[in-house]
């Protein structure tokens, strides 16, 4: 089944089917430029540093024009919050019931493409719930507000993972139609996990209750977990979800103290709400090392979250750490 059949049977607005075709098409040509960006020489840095204090790429620029190009183009999306830029996105176009906000990272992992690493896009939609101008406060919606969110992945072939809150569903793309095609539905992540994946550089940063959840995972089945772990790092947020979505497993992100003026190093609404969507759409978890990603009131769009997400019982394990070796989500 391509995508247009799949959100033919979807029970979800037309707004809603008209933004996802807008995301869906920003998607497939930030693929096309990441492909061809080594034969045009478009992989070098901007002497210019976005909102997060990352120096930007030429394809976080490119990437970021092609989604603002086409959300621009619809009826249904009001506003906007990318991760390259600094304030809220308002559209100048008719107000109407229902029309959607749109949160992005049009390209996660940009550092990765020289490599020729796998990196994605993500992304996430809430509705307006009212007809008046917008301010600052619909933005802030809650995780639980999403009505859809979905990622995909420029890898080996390019993948589309997308939920509506009723399961997840992954898709290929078929070069040669321009279309994506099922080839996955109703996801599923084992609730136990023989993976874990996290960066181990920052582990002088961690606080007490990581550093032995890690270190009794790294002691297998002779330590206190009593089974053999593997370590899987992408430093994608986008491959290492995929890949706990395929093969099961967990992330880790938490909070350390390498800068003590960031709760977290992933951003909540353009990052991990969409992500813990997701998951949890598999039967996975995601928390902020205790509570709940999807509870969690924004303060601000570019807010920075600590992260666990992937196999419920493994998350579950997690925030038991936390609570019994230093009782901190540090």
């Amino acid at each position: 089944m391509n995508l247009q059949k799949f959100l033919i049977n979807q029970e979800i607005s037309e707004n809603l089917k008209e933004g996802i075709n807008c995301i869906t098409r920003s998607i497939i040509k930030t693929s096309s430029i990441i492909e061809t960006a080594p034969l045009l020489k478009n992989l070098g840095k901007l002497k210019k540093i976005n909102i997060q204090g990352e120096q930007q790429t030429k394809l976080d620029v490119d990437s970021n024009n092609i989604f603002i190009d086409e959300l621009k183009k619809t009826k249904s999306v009001i506003g906007a919050v990318s991760e390259e830029i600094d304030e809220e996105i308002i559209f100048d176009k008719v107000r109407s019931e229902k029309q959607l906000l749109v949160f992005f990272d049009p390209l996660d992992g940009s550092s990765n493409v020289e490599a020729n690493a796998s990196v994605g896009s993500i992304f996430s939609v809430y509705e307006v719930p009212h007809k008046n101008k917008l301010n600052k406060k619909d933005f802030l919606q809650k995780g639980k507000k999403q009505i859809a969110a979905g990622f995909s992945v420029f890898g080996p072939s390019i993948q589309l993972i997308i939920t509506f809150g009723k399961g997840a569903f992954k898709f290929c793309l078929d070069r040669e139609k321009n279309n994506f095609v099922m080839v996955d539905e109703n996801i599923k992540i084992p609730m136990e996990a023989e993976e874990f994946s996290i960066n181990m550089s920052n582990e002088r940063y961690w606080g007490a209750s990581i550093k032995k959840y890690i270190k009794d995972c790294q002691l297998g089945a002779v330590g206190p977990r009593g089974k053999n772990f593997n370590m899987r790092y992408i430093a994608s947020l986008v491959a290492d979800v995929n890949r706990i979505l395929t093969r099961g497993g967990i992330y880790l992100y938490p909070r350390d103290n390498k800068d003590s003026k960031q709760l977290g190093r992933l951003r909540l609404m353009y990052e991990i709400n969409p992500m813990a969507f997701i998951v949890e759409q598999c039967n996975g978890l995601c928390t902020d090392g205790i509570e709940d990603i999807l509870n969690i009131q924004p303060q601000s769009i570019h807010e920075r979250v600590p992260v666990v997400i992937g196999a419920n019982n493994e998350v579950k394990l997690v925030s038991d750490y936390y609570q019994q070796h230093q009782n901190s989500v540090l």
